[in-house]
């Protein structure tokens, strides 16, 4: 639901829809998926409780003033809004999907040039015990 100033309430922490239609943000800018990977990978990561909880609980994720630093996303340091974890987090999902597929396509294509040789060892072993039998 729009707040009076005709923007969506993102709701505390910015918790609300995490999607807005086009129409309701600027600019859209495209993002390197493999940067933001290499951000996540430095991204320090740790478990925590908030001070009300008690000793058993335990959180896992970054700290917010860490987020900020390493990403730069959201309006302060002092929370992660929900939108831009999921953003991070698609995006660091499509960075890897890349990276798997360009390595199953370099293992394809390494396994089609070494399978000859693979062939021609085995070739090459039966020629060998063939002519060792001849010579028996």
């Amino acid at each position: 639901m729009p707040d009076q100033s005709g923007r969506p309430d993102p709701g505390p922490a910015g918790l609300g829809d995490p999607v807005q239609p086009v129409e309701q943000v600027q600019p859209v800018e495209p993002v390197n998926g493999f940067r933001i990977l290499d951000l996540v990978a430095s991204l320090p990561i740790s478990t925590w409780r908030y001070h009300w909880e008690t000793p058993k609980v335990r959180h896992l994720g970054p700290m917010a003033q860490d987020w900020a630093a390493t990403f730069g996303l959201g309006g302060d340091d002092t929370r992660i809004a929900l939108v831009d974890a999921n953003g991070v987090a698609l995006v660091s999902i499509q960075a890897l999907y890349r990276l798997v597929d360009d390595l199953r396509q370099e293992l394809a294509d390494l396994h089609e040039r070494v399978a000859p040789l693979l062939v021609s060892d085995e070739e090459r072993s039966a020629a060998d015990d063939s002519t060792a039998d001849d010579t028996t």
